[in-house]
């Protein structure tokens, strides 16, 4: 399960895409967690995720 609060699961998301999953659906798929949840989130805190850098800006 990630973590809800949303600098430490930006954190979490951003070294997972990093380090281990070449995109988002991939993390989500593989670990069985809300893309939508997720992006929600990190929406909140003014984030977006960028498909071509991998990551949340």
């Amino acid at each position: 399960m990630l973590p809800k609060e949303p600098t430490i699961l930006l954190s979490m998301i951003n070294m997972k895409l990093r380090d281990q999953y070449s995109s988002l659906d991939d993390l989500c798929d593989d670990l069985d967690e809300s893309k939508s949840e997720i992006e929600e989130i990190l929406a909140k805190a003014g984030y977006k995720y960028n498909a071509d850098s991998n990551q949340f800006k």
